[in-house]
Formats: structure tokens, C-alpha cells, sequence
């Protein structure tokens, strides 16, 4: 059960600290303005495949390439953060990290 509820709190904090985050698109008329958008889908795909599917054989190289499509996003500037409240961040990253150690643990300690 507390692993259960260890995933609401999980899935909880996500969602609010998911919020402010705001992921943009935009049109070029030149092919080589986009190309940190498009190497930063393929190389977090890239990463993700590699961590979910060849976990023993290619799971650094996963590491790499997820780091890497997360600095490209930063770089195109398709990423903007809208302002929160200390408030909100709070209850979100508690949530976040309560979920995490009762999914992995089964119990919180204080």
C-alpha cells in the first residue's frame, strides 16, 4: 500500500513541478536554426531506448545522450520556466522526493 501511495505522490509532485515548465516550437524557414531541437528529440529518444531496452550494454552511453538532448533543448531556447511561488516548489519537490523514497523504501523516516 505504501508503494502505492508512494506513486500518487510520485506521479503528484511531476504534475506540479510539471506545470511551469513551458516546451516551445517554432518555425525556421532555415533547415540549420532547428538543428539543436531535432538533435535534442532524437538524442533523449536515443538515450531513453537505450536505457529501457539495452540497460547492460549501452546504459552509460544511454547517460550521455540524455545529458546531451537536455543540453541541446536548453541551447534552441525551446525550454521557458514560468515564475512559481516558493510555496508551490516546495509542496511539489516534497511530494516528488516522499514519493521516491516510500516507492523504493516502503516507509519514510523523519
Amino acid at each position: 500500500m505504501s508503494q502505492l501511495f508512494g506513486i500518487v505522490l510520485l506521479l503528484g509532485g511531476l504534475y506540479f513541478l510539471g506545470q511551469n515548465i513551458m516546451f516551445s516550437t517554432y518555425y525556421s524557414p532555415y533547415f540549420w536554426r532547428n538543428l539543436p531541437a531535432q538533435g535534442s528529440v532524437l538524442s533523449i529518444m536515443g538515450g531513453v531506448i537505450s536505457l529501457l531496452v539495452f540497460p547492460r550494454q549501452t546504459g552509460k552511453f544511454g547517460w550521455i545522450l540524455l545529458i546531451f538532448g537536455v543540453v541541446l533543448v536548453f541551447l534552441s531556447g525551446g525550454i521557458m520556466l514560468k515564475p512559481t511561488s516558493l510555496w508551490n516548489f516546495l509542496i511539489a519537490f516534497t511530494a516528488l522526493v516522499a514519493g521516491f523514497k516510500l516507492l523504493t523504501e516502503g516507509r519514510l523516516r523523519f
